[in-house]
């Protein structure tokens, strides 16, 4: 079955090209689910191939389908390992799912079909990403990531505000893409290919410990990492892509985009244990971006741009632990994220289509009867992104930190600033909770909140026994996560034995750090009437410390003034200048000679020995004749 993995890219293409050309024709819904069909074959036929990475049963191996750059030695190759797998399991089971949840979601939209095919070439472009056996086939599946992201954050492009989302998002991660593209450079100057295994292979023996050459490789792939993983400082376009369908939040944030970056720090292991240096760089920048955004979830109003930041902040916990070293841990959390994070969207999706679009939690409460599936489903994605026992985001947070904390030293302070976003993660979160199901209700006049249809709380029902028991797959009493990944991570040195009494230790810490934050957040916002949030700080943060308006201010005008510069001068006055000053010179020199043309052999042959008397002087001269 492994010799056919190249299916799991074609079938979503297939739909993607149905409901392009086709789309019309079908109609609502069929259109959505052929989409949702083809994603949902890909994961029974991803869970038929890799269920032996489970068992134990199952080796790595590539795949190759043709050569696809023969001067470069490029092949179109599938790795398929248990990182790959997983992989798979995330973006074809959470995207099935999300997909199942569109077609109720989005109903009635005008360009339906086409929704369906963007999110199916979504899903197509992340598995030539995870799948790739090379940087260069995973550059192709990195950069089509990028386009389906523009194509679904400015789906509703006739809203200013989602096109210019949809062309941030594609900007800034394009400055991140830049440290990509010279990262190839050198890494292909260097190795001469592009192939996982022959540069993983050869890494070690060719380079020391921190190598200039290994750590500058390794800093420009984690500024493509920071880019589609939403990083200090390149975070700024993942806020703004809420403007997109509620949906393609869910994919962005949970199964596709923002996990290809942490993705490909993991599957590039071998050379970031080259390169310590970079390693604490990524920890720091991870742990800065877990708290930084924590903070500002603190004050946000929309309930689309809380989850976003917290998002962010999640995505900080993975990229410290991919920094400090603990790779099983980082897939981990990214696995158990997944999920909830899936169902946290999905679920304030369910809110906003019963309450007629409305995306302000101060105008929400009381939704806990209205809508029993969507309340119950969200408390359980709401206990594991705070870290509550024994939901999935206990296992995995705690984990990450008891590897941070292990490594003791100066990492200790890592420690610290990822306890402090804990806490504020459990604060924000309970904040959200209770101002959305709790409390009195405080909607609009003539809206009445109802249940989703059951296309979309099906999905949020399977997300929440998800949520709720895949933490199972990685417990004190059964740590099996890091042995099914031992394949994929071969020359990486193993995590140090557990201690499992100072994991039980700070596991407990952690929990009841978790449950002050709750317990603060409840207080808070539980009491009547509701505390007023207007003072600086509040102001602040909800405008996220006005960082959007410092890069406007000291990067954005400056470069729109370059640029105008250029355009408003060197281009007509330089550059056209100089094209038009070659032609003037050409034709006034042309005219010049045209008077030559006399049309009289007697002033042709004067002109001739005359111009023959000065080249015999001028040899005679300066030949040596004289």
């Amino acid at each position: 079955m492994v010799d056919y993995l190249w299916i799991l890219v074609v079938l979503p293409l297939v739909g993607a090209a149905i409901n392009l050309f086709l789309g019309k024709r079908l109609g609502e819904p069929l259109a959505g689910w052929v989409a949702f069909v083809v994603v949902a074959i890909d994961f029974i036929i991803g869970m038929a191939a890799g269920v032996g990475f489970i068992t134990g049963n199952t080796v790595p191996e590539t795949v190759y389908l043709f050569s696809w750059i023969p001067g470069l030695g490029v092949d179109a190759a599938i790795l398929w390992d248990p990182l790959a797998f997983l992989l798979v399991f995330i973006v074809t089971g959470v995207g099935s799912l999300i997909h199942l949840y569109s077609i109720g979601y989005m109903h009635g939209d005008e360009r339906y079909p086409r929704f369906f095919a963007y999110l199916n070439l979504f899903i197509a472009s992340m598995l030539i990403l995870v799948l790739g056996a090379n940087y260069a086939i995973m550059f192709i599946g990195w950069e089509l990531v990028g386009l389906s992201s523009y194509l679904l954050i400015s789906f509703w492009f006739t809203k200013p505000a989602a096109a210019a989302a949809g062309k941030k998002a594609f900007i800034v991660n394009r400055i991140g893409d830049w440290g990509f593209i010279v990262a190839l450079m050198i890494i292909f100057a260097t190795f001469g290919t592009f192939d996982f295994g022959t540069i993983f292979r050869e890494a070690p023996e060719m380079f020391m410990v921190g190598s200039a050459t290994i750590t500058a490789i390794t800093l420009l792939l984690f500024v493509g990492a920071a880019g589609k993983s939403a990083q200090i400082p390149l975070y700024v376009w993942l806020p703004d892509a809420m403007e997109g369908p509620t949906p393609v939040s869910a994919l962005i944030h949970a199964a596709t985009m923002v996990t290809a970056g942490v993705f490909m720090i993991a599957r590039s292991a071998v050379l970031f244990e080259l390169a310590p240096t970079t390693g604490a760089i990524v920890a720091t920048v991870g742990a800065l971006t877990a708290l930084l955004a924590a903070v500002i979830a603190i004050a946000q109003t929309d309930i689309k741009k809380v989850l976003a930041y917290s998002t962010i902040s999640q995505l900080g916990y993975m990229v410290l632990a991919v920094g400090v070293g603990a790779y099983s841990a980082g897939m981990f959390h990214l696995t158990t994220h997944a999920f909830f994070k899936a169902l946290l969207f999905l679920g304030a999706g369910s809110v906003i289509h019963a309450l007629a679009s409305e995306q302000d939690m101060w105008k929400m409460g009381g939704l806990r009867k209205a809508m029993p599936i969507t309340f119950i489903t969200m408390a359980a994605a709401w206990l594991a992104i705070v870290g509550i026992f024994p939901f999935s985001g206990f296992w995995s947070k705690d984990e990450i930190l008891y590897q941070t904390f292990d490594k003791g030293g100066a990492w200790l302070i890592l420690w610290g600033i990822g306890v402090v976003a804990a806490l504020l993660t459990a604060f924000y979160m309970t904040r959200l909770f209770v101002l959305t199901f709790i409390g009195k209700p405080r909607w609009d006049e003539g809206v009445e909140p109802h249940e989703s249809p059951a296309t979309m709380t099906i999905p949020l029902i399977l997300l929440g026994v998800a949520t709720l028991g895949i933490g199972a797959w990685n417990t004190p009493f059964r740590f099996s996560f890091e042995h099914f990944l031992e394949p994929s991570f071969e020359g990486v040195p193993h995590p140090a034995p557990i201690d499992w009494t100072l994991f039980v230790v700070l596991a407990s810490f952690i929990l009841v750090i978790a449950i002050i934050g709750l317990a603060w957040g409840w207080w808070r916002y539980t009491r009547d009437p509701l505390p007023v949030e207007d003072g600086s700080f509040w102001q602040n943060a909800l405008a996220a410390f006005h960082v959007d308006a410092f890069y406007g201010k000291y990067i954005v005008a400056p470069g729109k003034a370059v640029a105008s510069w250029f355009a408003d001068f060197v281009d007509p006055k330089v550059i056209d200048g100089a094209a038009h000053g070659i032609g003037r010179g050409v034709r006034e020199a042309g005219s010049g000679g045209s008077s030559l043309q006399t049309g009289q052999v007697r002033w042709y042959a004067s002109g001739m020995a005359f111009a023959g008397v000065v080249l015999v002087v001028l040899f005679l001269l300066f030949g040596g004749g004289i």
